[in-house]
């Protein structure tokens, strides 16, 4: 084979790793959640939910798990026709279920901003259904792929509040609407071929199995002299040396690229924040999904890209527009975040949301909770005897030890001994934070090594 097609197939490669990751990582994940669980969700089958039982803590084997909500996780296999699905009435608290298709792509909400927060049943139908709608369902949610994965998050306020919570989820209910067969896991790769090529096989088999939209799919017959859109065998079993090459070189290339695509720039005052990393989705919108030129990427190689990155960091993530987040590892002049001094973040008003904030704290490099003898992992407008000053600011103090001034210990966001990394979370934010009218102030350094001396308690 003449270099220059060498070099050709391999550039094919890359892109097609970066188009199809997605596609692989998010069904990989769906796999192993229903044959081994996921942090503390146990495993599951299809069409049942899954729910952690308490709010994460320093034990939860996850890393930058969620301090704020309390996760349902639920993956539908609707081959066998649609599936209602029954939400609880939460009475006015907070809560999501977001419905991804096997392509990672954010298709519709349910829940407090989208549909209200009262009791209803859901039609979610598969792809091409034209079924009879029962009269009590509140709308139908039209799947783009015949698996989709239901990310459920519920509000809670704490240990006492987790009571409240479990009892809607034991409401959060999957039903059949009709007869018929379900399967039980995902289609499987070819055993036989090459570890090397497994990425691509997998990519093979399940681009045939949930096909994505009619743009999509012209775009991924580019693919043909890459094997991926054969049918029956797997042409990677014995595969010419220079296929070969061009595949394992290109998911080199292709993991390269959307790595240096995932590394964003810091916004004012050290934080990070990306209201578009999952508006890559450009073909269909359901229930709740908005559908308006600010949450699409114009350009369809460049959603493909967005994809990946948010595929690889952050799978399963939701629009901007349902909770977005900032964080920062460096404080207002620059340097590393570390235990060994002591900060202070002052809002002069607090964070525009229509349903809440709080800042969770991360140690560094494990992005775990950190444990500390108040059991305080975050604070934010939800945290019960925050002292704000007489103009409505809130002052919020990080440090490894107890202040000893009692208005800062009641404001106080425990800190770990070493580097760290805050994370803000702003659920349905308002149009402030998004278009960056309202800027996050930066942490400002207050003392030296060790912070405020400890009051014994």
């Amino acid at each position: 084979m003449p270099q220059e097609s060498r070099e050709e197939l391999v550039a094919l490669a890359t892109e097609a790793y970066v188009y199809g990751c997605p596609l692989v990582h998010g069904l990989s994940t769906v796999e192993d959640f229903m044959q081994t669980g996921i942090g503390p969700l146990p495993p599951t089958p299809f069409n049942h939910f899954a729910h952690s039982e308490q709010q994460a803590s320093p034990a939860t084997a996850c890393v930058t798990v969620d301090h704020d909500t309390v996760h349902s996780v639920a993956h539908l296999d609707l081959s066998g026709g649609p599936v209602l699905l029954h939400v609880p009435d939460t009475h006015g608290a907070y809560y999501v279920l977001q419905f991804v298709d096997a392509w990672t792509n954010n298709f519709a909400y349910v829940g407090h901003r989208a549909t209200g927060t009262e009791a209803g049943d859901w039609l979610v139908a598969p792809p091409g259904w034209s079924g009879g709608v029962p009269g009590s369902v509140r709308g139908v949610i039209d799947a783009p792929t015949s698996v989709v994965s239901v990310i459920g998050r519920n509000v809670c306020d704490g240990p006492d509040d987790i009571g409240r919570v479990r009892a809607l989820q034991t409401q959060l209910t999957l039903t059949h609407l009709e007869p018929g067969t379900h399967r039980t896991g995902l289609p499987a790769p070819d055993p036989d071929v090459p570890e090397p090529l497994r990425f691509f096989e997998q990519l093979r088999v399940w681009m045939a199995d949930f096909p994505p939209s009619a743009a999509d799919r012209t775009y991924q017959d580019r693919f043909q002299p890459l094997g991926l859109l054969e049918e029956g065998p797997s042409p990677y079993v014995s595969a010419d040396p220079a296929l070969v090459h061009a595949l394992t070189e290109g998911l080199v290339r292709g993991r390269a690229r959307v790595e240096e695509a995932g590394r964003s720039p810091a916004a004012g005052g050290g934080w990070e924040m990306d209201p578009h990393l999952f508006d890559y989705n450009l073909d269909q919108y359901g229930v709740g999904a908005l559908d308006s030129p600010e949450w699409r990427i114009g350009d369809r190689e460049s959603s493909y890209r967005t994809r990946a990155v948010a595929a690889r960091t952050w799978l399963w993530g939701v629009h901007g527009y349902e909770a977005v987040y900032a964080h920062t590892l460096r404080d207002a002049d620059g340097e590393r975040l570390n235990g060994a001094r002591s900060y202070v973040l002052r809002f002069d008003r607090q964070p525009p949301v229509g349903a809440f904030w709080s800042m969770t704290m991360y140690d560094v490099p494990d992005h775990r909770l950190v444990g500390n003898p108040l059991g305080r992992y975050s604070i934010g407008d939800r945290t019960p005897g925050l002292v704000h000053g007489e103009d409505g600011s809130l002052t919020i103090h990080i440090q490894r030890e107890r202040p000893d001034d009692l208005t800062a210990a009641a404001n106080w966001l425990p800190a770990p001994a070493g580097d760290f990394r805050p994370v803000l979370a702003f659920y349905e934010p308002g149009p402030e934070i998004l278009d960056g009218g309202y800027e996050i102030p930066a942490l400002e350094r207050t003392g030296g090594e060790g912070g405020s001396r400890r009051t014994e308690r």
